[in-house]
């Protein structure tokens, strides 16, 4: 593992490799038909999930300083609900905005200073316990993400799917 100059973000930097890891693992073997299916009209599809997973990445990224914009922001930012009437984009093509912005998220990951992180970044939660910082939104951005792996893994099973493997591809170093 690269070494962060913020002693601070050691432990989102574990978990951001793994979600990595995982969203790979759980989309594996996921046709595009089935990316688009809904259990009994009630959920998101696979793509959506994707899709939103990949919002994250994107949303962490502009906090953090890149400039970079998803270009599926319209669909998926702040979780905007599910639109049966729109064409999403493809599970592949999620898959390529997702490798274009990971290793650009973790090198900021790994460059960003403990007073970056400290910076309030207001989301508008109010929630009295939670600070709204830059650290905080990044801890955020890995429980969504926690979240959404989880929900398609669910719909892997739904889909008779097997459950999604953990094996670990070195070559994801981010």
């Amino acid at each position: 593992m690269d070494t962060p100059k913020s002693k601070k973000i050691e432990l989102i930097i574990p978990a951001y490799r793994m979600h990595t890891q995982g969203f790979m693992n759980v989309l594996d073997g996921i046709s595009e038909e089935d990316g688009l299916k809904r259990i009994e009209n009630k959920t998101n599809h696979i793509v959506w999930m994707a899709g939103n997973f990949v919002n994250m990445r994107y949303g962490l990224g502009w906090v953090l300083g890149l400039q970079e914009q998803d270009p599926n922001n319209d669909l998926f930012f702040q979780g905007k609900a599910l639109d049966e009437n729109i064409k999403y984009p493809s599970l592949a093509d999620l898959k390529k905005n997702f490798h274009e912005i990971s290793p650009k998220v973790y090198q900021k990951l790994c460059e960003i200073t403990d007073e970056e992180l400290d910076e309030i970044f207001e989301i508008g939660m109010n929630i009295p316990f939670v600070k709204e910082t830059k650290l905080n939104f990044a801890g955020m951005c890995i429980g969504r993400e926690d979240y959404l792996c989880g929900q398609i893994g669910l719909m892997r099973r739904i889909l008779n799917y097997p459950g999604m493997n953990y094996d670990v591809d070195e070559n994801l170093n981010y």
